[in-house]
């Protein structure tokens, strides 16, 4: 009579062990994530040069084109926040998917750098309609006390996934042809497709049964719910907490852009040092996060998040000194010294990623929670605009400048982080907790 459940525990128990959340009625959107993120990395690697060897256009006008059709989607997180309030995430996630795959489509007709323009606005619309609605899709997924694990497999699982898809994009530009290129482009095109419908046919709510009562007694974040007519961006904008988060997030968002912006032209230009330390770094950063991530949110989830974010810091302003040293070291420690911080780095990168994410959801007003993740989200657009023209204007003024702007951002992140602390737990307080009381708990 105890045969069968002693055969079944080992495995639950070694995944939890290995810090990855009970996966039972969710698999359709693991398996939605994994395919989105795996197209993701096979495109993002050739995307450039797809239109090079596909089109008569020249190199400035393709990047140009590139840069425009990216400025006009920034609105894109704002307009999308009211419809994920309206519609929930799953619908809206999944017509992200359905945009990006017309867009990869159109990519096959571009002839002129207006409809290149179109088609890359289109991709961009759709990747970030499903950015914004991520978050809320996690908290689809995961019960309260779960979700920071949630968001730390996520984070592996596309890590993995983007990994593995920049591999594979890498070697076709290696043996691949032209046509062999459209190719690829019209199977992301048909893993966009896939993706919305594992998403649409997903029901969370099978799982309900096993959240925690309050979380069963109303409808969990995402489903479609009558609007409130008071909701708007005014209410976000007055949220003091809030914005402070969104502008702590940023902070780590220069960090993290560092990787793909800045690390290559660094290590080339800074310090007249081959590019395939870059790659190698890249490579070691996937493998690092795929390999440790939900290991190490299983084991931070039980601090304070604030505190964990203090710890990420000190991480981050370890990694980018070392990073600037190099500058100044001797030659044979430069590519030893440029692994340790990449190392370091990426430890960052495993603490300050869930938790944050986690938090942003959890101190957004459930009735207007999509518009809280919209402002959030214009945080990672504000970085990814920012950030390439901000490192290349002060690298040609100096090789470590960028670095010690990362590092005097990541100083002033320190007493913002303290702040957000001190409001959360004068809200806890005061009123009705805003997020779980194990979060707010010491170490």
């Amino acid at each position: 009579m105890t045969s069968a459940p002693a055969s079944t525990a080992p495995p639950a128990g070694l995944l939890s062990k290995l810090g990855i959340p009970p996966l039972t009625g969710h698999t359709k959107f693991v398996f939605a994530t994994g395919i989105d993120s795996l197209g993701t990395g096979l495109v993002t690697v050739f995307i450039l040069i797809y239109f090079v060897k596909t089109t008569t256009l020249t190199l400035p006008a393709i990047g140009g084109a590139m840069t425009m059709a990216r400025l006009l989607a920034v609105p894109t997180a704002l307009v999308v926040g009211p419809l994920l309030d309206r519609w929930g995430a799953r619908t809206v996630a999944a017509a992200g998917n359905i945009v990006c795959a017309l867009g990869f489509t159109g990519f096959l007709f571009v002839e002129s750098v207006g409809q290149l323009v179109a088609v890359v606005l289109l991709v961009q619309i759709g990747q970030t309609t499903y950015w914004t609605c991520s978050s809320a899709l996690i908290v689809l997924a995961s019960p309260k006390q779960d979700r920071t694990r949630w968001f730390g497999f996520v984070h592996a699982l596309r890590n993995a996934a983007m990994g593995l898809g920049g591999a594979l994009g890498s070697a076709w530009l290696v043996v691949g042809s032209a046509a062999g290129l459209d190719g690829i482009v019209l199977g992301n095109a048909a893993s966009c497709l896939l993706a919305a419908l594992l998403l649409m046919s997903w029901r969370p709510e099978a799982a309900a049964g096993r959240r925690d009562t309050a979380a069963a007694d109303s409808p969990p974040p995402g489903i479609p719910t009558e609007p409130n007519p008071r909701a708007g961006y005014a209410a976000v904008l007055r949220d003091t907490r809030y914005l402070l988060l969104v502008a702590i997030n940023l902070t780590f968002v220069f960090g993290a852009l560092l990787i793909n912006v800045l690390l290559a032209i660094y290590i080339v230009e800074g310090l007249n040092r081959g590019p395939w330390i870059a790659g190698a770094l890249l490579v070691l950063a996937a493998v690092q996060v795929s390999l440790t991530q939900t290991a190490v949110s299983k084991r931070l989830d039980r601090y304070r998040t604030t505190r964990v974010l203090l710890v990420a810091c000190l991480l981050n302003a370890v990694a980018f000194g070392l990073f600037a040293l190099m500058d100044i070291a001797p030659a044979w420690t430069v590519v030893p010294g440029l692994f340790l911080a990449m190392f370091v780095l990426t430890i960052g990168e495993t603490v300050w990623s869930p938790p944050i994410d986690s938090l942003s959801v959890s101190l957004a007003a459930e009735h207007t929670q999509g518009r809280y993740l919209a402002i959030y989200q214009l945080s990672w657009t504000f970085g990814q605009i920012t950030a390439p023209a901000l490192f290349t204007f002060l690298l040609a003024r100096g090789a470590v400048l960028p670095l010690l702007f990362l590092l005097a951002v990541t100083a002033v992140a320190v007493p913002m982080v303290l702040l957000l602390e001190r409001m959360i737990t004068a809200r806890t307080s005061s009123a009705a907790p805003l997020i779980d009381d194990r979060q707010l708990a010491a170490a």
